[in-house]
């Protein structure tokens, strides 16, 4: 499938199978995280890997969301470090392209994935910070439940040109 295929099939995924996603195939979805593009190529995230049990099945006390991550394998949480960005606020931004960067490996690789937002909610924010020790500077951005999926979606042409304009808005 080439990189348009793999855009234009995206689908966000809710259930999974019990098989595992190794850690090569972890490694090769972090790896195209940190591919993408960042404010003054400061590239301040950093990625918290969950796939112990009893962590995954308290997020969801927290995050109302994320009821799938009981059958999730593996959740990746997106953080942006206050003190790696070098343009004030566009962490925010570099954050959003490396969650979209994993959600589109997550398709290559044949496994389904979610985003979850995390920030700007603070009891998100909060709730991960105490759940998993993260420090001040760094900011909770996105979660990614993660696995083989056990529900299959068409891809959506979505596609409107009404929201197209060229050179001026009118």
């Amino acid at each position: 499938m080439d990189a348009l295929d793999v855009i234009l099939s995206r689908r966000s995924i809710r259930k999974y199978t019990a098989q595992p996603v190794s850690d090569e195939v972890i490694k090769e979805l972090l790896a195209a995280a940190m591919a993408a593009p960042s404010a003054g190529n400061e590239q301040p995230w950093h990625f918290v890997v969950i796939d112990d049990r009893g962590i995954l099945d308290e997020i969801p006390k927290f995050h109302p969301y994320s009821r799938m991550l009981a059958e999730a394998p593996i959740a990746i949480l997106v953080c942006g470090d206050l003190e790696l960005q070098k343009y004030e606020g566009y962490w925010v931004q570099d954050c959003s392209a490396a969650t979209e960067n994993l959600l589109i490996a997550a398709q290559a690789k044949g496994l389904g994935a979610v985003w979850l937002g995390v920030y700007p909610m603070e009891d998100r924010v909060v709730g991960f910070r105490k759940l998993l020790g993260v420090p001040d500077h760094v900011i909770p951005f996105s979660l990614i439940s993660i696995g083989y999926p056990a529900e299959q979606k068409p891809g959506a042409d979505r596609y409107d040109n009404s929201r197209v304009r060229h050179n001026r808005w009118s």
